[in-house]
């Protein structure tokens, strides 16, 4: 059982990039920034590829099918960055447990 539910407002709305950060904004107004070393499949992507993202699990989830990439705005929240080895496994980042990011949300 999960410890917190996702919130409709917790949906993804949009995804960009800076050199070093990943950032993504939800519905309710808020700004995920994380840094984009925490995602290695993300960091070694192209701009095409990391532009190339799609909503997913019901618009709390982001999926990089060029990078067979997978996060959740769950493990975002959480602060979930990729655990070592991610590059050649599929573990998806809503099921890490892990710090919170360095970088805040704001609202």
């Amino acid at each position: 059982m999960s410890t917190s539910e996702s919130k409709p407002g917790e949906r993804v709305k949009d995804v960009r990039f800076t050199d070093d950060v990943l950032v993504v904004d939800l519905l309710d107004g808020r700004t995920i920034s994380v840094p984009l070393v925490w995602y290695p499949r993300l960091l070694s992507a192209t701009p095409a590829q990391r532009a190339n993202w799609r909503v997913a699990g019901g618009g709390f989830g982001i999926h990089w099918p060029d990078v067979d990439e997978d996060l959740s705005t769950e493990g975002l929240l959480r602060g979930a960055p990729a655990p070592r080895g991610s590059v050649a496994g599929r573990t998806p980042a809503n099921k890490r447990i892990q710090p919170r990011p360095l970088l805040t949300t704001h609202g």
